[in-house]
């Protein structure tokens, strides 16, 4: 990859790589430093790096280094029956349906709530975030189905939303 190409690839790329990462983070300052990561090892590896799959090295690797982030931060938490069986829809501090979905994202395990942002809010295919994730093609699907099934689960019917 030239010079000019991986500028390209800033221009291209910057914004949908910070979307992913403050979508997963909620934090400003830690999805900047996401993508500068991401950005760095790029051009550590530009001359290894493919144009054409600059895309999926940087989302690839924006991912991983959102885990390792995890890891230090201890930030998993697993769902308690009492968070499970929570009604978000219900709740009298509502303030509209993306408080409520994010609310309901935010409580998916983080790699749950990874594949379901790349494949519905970015528009990866399921090969692309099996790439991106180190998984194969079926466990992805299977992530998506139950992080969707978890989804619906603790938004409620949609009545109740509205």
């Amino acid at each position: 990859m030239t010079q000019q190409e991986y500028n390209t690839c800033v221009d291209l790329h910057s914004n949908a790589l910070y979307r992913f990462a403050m979508k997963q983070l909620r934090d400003r300052d830690e999805s900047s430093e996401i993508v500068q990561i991401s950005f760095e090892k790029l051009w550590l590896k530009h001359r290894d790096v493919d144009f054409l799959k600059a895309k999926s090295y940087l989302f690839t690797t924006a991912y991983r280094a959102m885990m390792d982030f995890w890891r230090k931060a201890k930030r998993s938490t697993e769902l308690t029956p009492e968070l499970e069986n929570r009604d978000f829809a219900g709740d009298s501090s509502y303030r509209g349906l993306k408080e409520i979905l994010d609310r309901a994202l935010q409580s998916l395990p983080e790699i749950q709530r990874s594949v379901l942002l790349l494949r519905d809010y970015e528009g990866y295919s399921y090969e692309e975030i099996g790439e991106m994730t180190s998984l194969n093609e079926s466990q992805v699907k299977v992530y998506i189905f139950r992080a969707r099934q978890k989804m619906k689960s603790l938004i409620g019917s949609l009545e109740s939303v509205l």
